[in-house]
């Protein structure tokens, strides 16, 4: 009994239950646009950059940090990969040597390598200034956000790039893992990117759970001083949490230019808040010390679903961020409210 009401707390199972409840919901107002495969896949397109992101944060905010440079970093990235890529004529040259479709798909693996390299070199910049100079995480990452972004645009270029996307990411955006086409409804397509999220997700899981850096990650968010009492490394650790979080914004980028077809210098910014609500309202902490991955695949799923959905329920599109705003005031409220409870006991 006791251990079903530990579940019943538990973040992970009252953000399923919100899911539940707003599927229902959605299915009885409007069942006819929302009950149906493609609609489904759709959702779970929507949550593949949002979710490689998220397995970024959650290693931040875990650590009792907080990054929101990360999408500056991505559209830095997916813009600087797009241009180097056009301008050495990379595809061109793959071309020469391979088959079409070999020459498409290493021109995206060439695409995602190095926009993962991009990132991990600006993750480093916020990794110097927190590891080093033990400065806030937000402020140092603020100051980040305002300069990667500001570079971009002065030194690189605000010009929408379509035509020079690589053939090969926008060959992702076509290429589908699942393509299922249910009686009496429209083909439900699942795109293959979906399994760049689930090696993402199995790597950050695997860290977290198998690894002295993962429990290192725990350890300085729990209690930094413990932590070094213990014999972590804080630095080390500050260093690869900081260029983690910039190799998976890079990644991120790059799925998204390719979803998208194109290299916008104005995409991806601003998204920080729905990232961090994900990984809030999937029972992360933000004092750090405490978040799943299971959680924040859950967070991140109610959010794209809350983002997806309000129109086919009839609420206006500039109601989102209102909702998104609400949800991340309970995901905070509710686990303060439930360690205040659980002290009151002890302290009497």
């Amino acid at each position: 009994m006791s251990k079903l009401k530990e579940l019943a707390t538990r973040n992970e199972f009252l953000v399923l239950m919100t899911i539940i409840v707003l599927t229902i919901i959605i299915s009885i107002i409007n069942p006819a646009a929302f009950l149906t495969l493609a609609n489904l896949f759709r959702i779970l397109r929507s949550s593949i950059v949002i979710g490689i992101f998220a397995m970024g944060v959650l290693v931040v905010l875990i650590s009792g940090g907080i990054d929101v440079s990360f999408p500056a970093i991505a559209v830095f990235a997916l813009y600087a990969t797009v241009s180097i890529m056009f301008n050495l004529g990379v595809q061109d040259a793959l071309l020469a040597v391979f088959p079409e479709g070999t020459a498409y798909f290493l021109a995206f693996v060439v695409a995602l390598i190095l926009g993962a390299l991009i990132g991990l070199v600006l993750g480093a910049v916020n990794a110097f200034f927190i590891a080093q100079f033990n400065l806030p995480t937000l402020i140092v990452t603020l100051g980040t956000l305002n300069a990667f972004r500001g570079f971009l645009l002065f030194f690189v270029g605000t010009l929408i790039l379509r035509e020079e996307i690589p053939q090969g990411m926008v060959e992702l955006s076509r290429t589908n893992l699942l393509s299922i086409s249910p009686p009496g409804q429209r083909t439900a397509n699942l795109n293959i990117s979906i399994l760049i999220l689930f090696a993402v997700t199995m790597l950050v899981w695997f860290i977290l759970r198998y690894t002295m850096l993962g429990r290192g990650i725990y350890a300085i968010g729990g209690d930094r001083e413990a932590a070094a009492r213990a014999g972590f490394n804080i630095r080390r650790i500050q260093y690869f949490i900081y260029i983690f979080v910039g190799l998976l914004a890079g990644i991120g980028g790059i799925v998204f230019g390719s979803l998208a077809r194109q290299a916008n210098p104005f995409d991806i910014v601003g998204t920080e808040l729905d990232v961090i609500a994900a990984v809030v309202l999937g029972g992360a902490s933000i004092s750090g010390g405490r978040g799943t991955v299971v959680g924040t695949l859950l967070g991140v799923l109610l959010i794209t679903l809350v983002s997806s959905s309000l129109v086919i329920v009839g609420i206006p599109s500039e109601w989102q961020k209102v909702v998104v705003g609400v949800l991340i005031l309970i995901g905070v409220a509710v686990p303060a409210l439930q360690n205040r409870r659980t002290a009151t006991p002890q302290a009497s």
